[in-house]
C-alpha cells in the first residue's frame, strides 16, 4: 500500500473510531446517534483536533451514506399506516409546510439574514427528523398510538417534499428563467419514469425475487443492497443524484411484507455509511464557519421551536384531533432535523449559499436535536402539567380514526401445522390474529389467511413493534430460540403466554421470565389450549387448568411441576 492510501486508511479508522465512542456515549445518555456522529466530524476534524480530513474515500463514503439514508427513508414509507387517516394528516402536513417555511423566513430576515439566505434557511427548517422521531417513539411503543401514525403520516408527506426539494437543488445554479424551468421539468420527469419502473417492479418481479431470496437471510440483504445500488446507478447515469434513486428503490420494497425484515437486515450497513455522511458535514467547515452565527442559531432554536409548537398544534386541533393527541403529536415535530444538513449540505455543494449557512444549521440541529430527545422521551409527563390549561379547549366533536392497529389479539410466533390449528381454536378469546414468521415458504399462504401477518425474525424489534407486542392478549411461540422467548416474554407481562422449549433448563428459565405454560412441540394441544383460554377472567380455575395440563403433558417420566420455576408451570 502506498504512503497515501495508508494516510487514507487510518483517516478512515480514526472517524470510525471516533464514531463507535461518541454513539456510545449517545446511547449513555439516550441522544440521537446522529448528533454522535455530527460532534464525530467536530471533534476529528478542522473544529476540533484536526487529525482527520475529507480524503477521496470518506468523500465517496459519505455520498453513499447519504443515499443509504433515502433508502432508508423510502422503505420505512408504509402507505397502509396512514390509511383511515390520510385526509386530516395531509392537511396538516400540507399547513405546517406553508406555515413553517412563512415563519422560518421571516426569523431569519428579523436575524439580519438576506431574502435568499431566509428562503434557504426555511426551505431546510421545515422537515421533520424522521429516524429520530421514529426511533424514539419506537423506543416508547407509542408508535401504534393515534399520535404516533399521525406523525408517521406528516413524515411521510414531508419526505415527498425533501425528495422534490433534493431534486430541484441538483438543477444548481442557472440564471436563465427557462433553462432553470427546463431543467427541473426534466429531472421531475425522470423522477417519475423511475418512480414507474419501481412500482411495476414492486408489483411484478420483486415479490418473487425476495420470496426466494428470503429463504438465506445473507442472500436477503445481498438482494436489499444490490436494488438499492441499481438504482443509484439508474440515478447517477441519468445525471440524477443518488439520494433520489436510493429513496425511490426503498419505496418500492416498503409496500412488500419482507420491508421490515429487510431493514433489520440492512441497518448496521446503512448505519456505517450514514455514520461517514453525518461526520463529514462537520469535516467540510472550520471553527470560524461553524460559529459565524452562533447567536442567531440560538435565537432562532428558542423562536422557532415556539412558534412551531403553536403552527402544528393548531393544525392538529384545527383537524378535530383530541387535545392529548394534539399535543403528544405536536411535541415530537418542533426539532431542527438531520434532512436540514442533507439540505444545507447540498446548497452549499451547489453553490445556492455560503458554509457559514451551513453551520448556522448545524447549530440549530445539535441545539434542538438533543432538546427534543428528552420532551418526547417525557411528553406524557409534560403533557400531565400542562392538561389543566389545555383541557378547557376540549370538544366533543373530536376525530373518531384509529390507528390500523392490531389489539385485544393473540401473537403467534412460528408457522405450523399446530399453531394453525391453534389459532382456530383462539378465533373465539381474541379479536385479531397475527402470525410472526420468517420462513419464505409460508409468505404466500400467510399472506392470504384471513390472519394478520408479519415476515421478519421476532428478535428485531422493528418486528414485535409490528404486532404490537406489548398490547397482546395472549402470545403463543414456537420458536426453540430461548433467547427470543425470553424478549417476547419481557415484553408481555400482561398476556396470557404459552412457549415452547427444548430442554428442562431452558424451560425452567422461561418459567422464571413468566412464562404461563411451557410446552415442547407435542404440548401445543388445541383443545386443551381451548379451555384453558376459556377461565382467562378466573385466576383459581385457570391456574388449576395449567397444572391439570403439565401433569397430564408430563407424565410419569418427566419432573414434576412442583420443579418448575417460580414465572410459570413447565412442560417439557
Amino acid at each position: 500500500m502506498t504512503v497515501g492510501g495508508i494516510a487514507l486508511a487510518t483517516d478512515f479508522a480514526l472517524l470510525i473510531v471516533a464514531a463507535t465512542v461518541l454513539s456510545y456515549a449517545a446511547r449513555l445518555t439516550k441522544q440521537p446517534t446522529i448528533v454522535a456522529y455530527v460532534l464525530t466530524g467536530v471533534v476529528v476534524g478542522p473544529i476540533g483536533l484536526g487529525i482527520v480530513a475529507e480524503d477521496q474515500l470518506i468523500e465517496v463514503v459519505s455520498e453513499l451514506g447519504l443515499g443509504f439514508l433515502l433508502f432508508l427513508l423510502g422503505i420505512e414509507m408504509r402507505f397502509d399506516d396512514i390509511r383511515g387517516i390520510a385526509r386530516p394528516v395531509g392537511a396538516i402536513a400540507l399547513g405546517q409546510a406553508i406555515l413553517q417555511a412563512v415563519a422560518s423566513t421571516a426569523v431569519a430576515l428579523l436575524l439580519g439574514f438576506t431574502l435568499f439566505q431566509s428562503l434557504m434557511i426555511a426551505l431546510a427548517t421545515t422537515f421533520g427528523a424522521t429516524p429520530i422521531i421514529v426511533k424514539v417513539l419506537g423506543d416508547k411503543e407509542d408508535l401504534k398510538a393515534l399520535y404516533g401514525k399521525v406523525d408517521v403520516g406528516i413524515l411521510i408527506f414531508q419526505d415527498i417534499y425533501l425528495v422534490m426539494a433534493l431534486a430541484i437543488l441538483t438543477v444548481g445554479t442557472v440564471d436563465d428563467v427557462g433553462e432553470i424551468a427546463f431543467s427541473i421539468g426534466r429531472v421531475l420527469a425522470l423522477m417519475s419514469a423511475i418512480g414507474v419502473v419501481a412500482y411495476l417492479a414492486s408489483k411484478y418481479f420483486l415479490p418473487a425475487l425476495l420470496r426466494a431470496s428470503a429463504r438465506n437471510k445473507s442472500t436477503l440483504f445481498t438482494v436489499g443492497a444490490a436494488w438499492a445500488f441499481l438504482f443509484i446507478f439508474a440515478a447517477e447515469s441519468l445525471e440524477l443524484s443518488v439520494e433520489i434513486g436510493a429513496f425511490l428503490a426503498g419505496l418500492a420494497l416498503a409496500q412488500l411484507p419482507y420491508s421490515t425484515e429487510l431493514k433489520e437486515r440492512m441497518r448496521p450497513a446503512t448505519n456505517f455509511f450514514i455514520a461517514v455522511f453525518f461526520a463529514s458535514i462537520a469535516l467540510q467547515m472550520e471553527l470560524e464557519q461553524l460559529l459565524a452565527y452562533w447567536q442567531e442559531a440560538l435565537i432562532a432554536s428558542v423562536l422557532l421551536i415556539g412558534i412551531n409548537f403553536v403552527i402544528v398544534f393548531g393544525l392538529f386541533y384545527s383537524q378535530r384531533f383530541d387535545i392529548e393527541t394534539s399535543f403528544l403529536g405536536t411535541i415530537s415535530m418542533l426539532q431542527v432535523s438531520e434532512f436540514s444538513l442533507v439540505l444545507g449540505a447540498l446548497a452549499v455543494d451547489q453553490g445556492f449559499v455560503e458554509e457559514g449557512i451551513l453551520g448556522f444549521l448545524s447549530l440549530m440541529a445539535l441545539i434542538t436535536m438533543p432538546i427534543s430527545t428528552y420532551y418526547v422521551i417525557y411528553n406524557r409527563q409534560i403533557y400531565s402539567y400542562v392538561r389543566p390549561v389545555l383541557e378547557r379547549l376540549e370538544r366533543e366533536d373530536t376525530i373518531d380514526a384509529q390507528p390500523v392497529e392490531y389489539d385485544d389479539h393473540a401473537v403467534i410466533v412460528g408457522y405450523s401445522r399446530l399453531t394453525d390449528e391453534l389459532a382456530t381454536v383462539l378465533e373465539d378469546a381474541v379479536d385479531d390474529i397475527v402470525f410472526v414468521e420468517d420462513g419464505a415458504e409460508y409468505v404466500e399462504e400467510l399472506a392470504d389467511a384471513e390472519y394478520g401477518f408479519i415476515f421478519g425474525n421476532a428478535r428485531h424489534g422493528d418486528i414485535r413493534q409490528a404486532a404490537n407486542l406489548a398490547g397482546a392478549d395472549v402470545l403463543v411461540s414456537a420458536s426453540e430460540r430461548i433467547d427470543v422467548n425470553r424478549r417476547l416474554l419481557e415484553e408481555t407481562d400482561d398476556a396470557v403466554s404459552i412457549v415452547a422449549a427444548t430442554t428442562d433448563t431452558d424451560a425452567e428459565t422461561l418459567s422464571e421470565a413468566g412464562a404461563d405454560y411451557v410446552v415442547d412441540g407435542r404440548g401445543l394441544v388445541g383443545d386443551a389450549v381451548a379451555r384453558l383460554l376459556a377461565d382467562l377472567e378466573d385466576s383459581e380455575t385457570f391456574d388449576r387448568q395449567i397444572e391439570a395440563l403439565n401433569e397430564r403433558a408430563i407424565g410419569p417420566s418427566s419432573r414434576s411441576t412442583s420443579d418448575a420455576g417460580t414465572g410459570g408451570e413447565t412442560d417439557v
